[in-house]
């Protein structure tokens, strides 16, 4: 599985409506409304890549709203759950 994380620019105001079209794309599992320098992040994940190249370019950036979107691919996940739970391998509860 591929994760992208798509940070978008959107007109303000049409923010809530942009991001449940974004939500509402297959491949995009979760959309966030956000402060700061872009306004919406949306978590895409797909089986392969080329899916990326036609899911953002071509459905994503084409969304009623959106201004700009920046790509960012993820490499490997991290999260304290995981990394408990590897300190937790060979150790019997209470």
């Amino acid at each position: 599985m591929i994760t992208a994380i798509v940070l978008i620019r959107a007109a303000t105001d049409s923010i809530p409506e942009t991001a449940q079209a974004i939500a509402d794309i297959d491949g995009v599992s979760e959309v966030y409304s956000c402060a700061g320098d872009v306004d919406l992040v949306a978590i895409v994940r797909v089986a392969v890549h080329d899916e990326l190249a036609s899911l953002i370019p071509d459905q994503i950036s084409k969304v009623d709203g959106v201004l700009d979107t920046d790509t960012h691919i993820a490499f490997r996940s991290y999260s304290r759950q995981d990394t408990d739970a590897a300190f937790d391998i060979g150790v019997e509860g209470d």
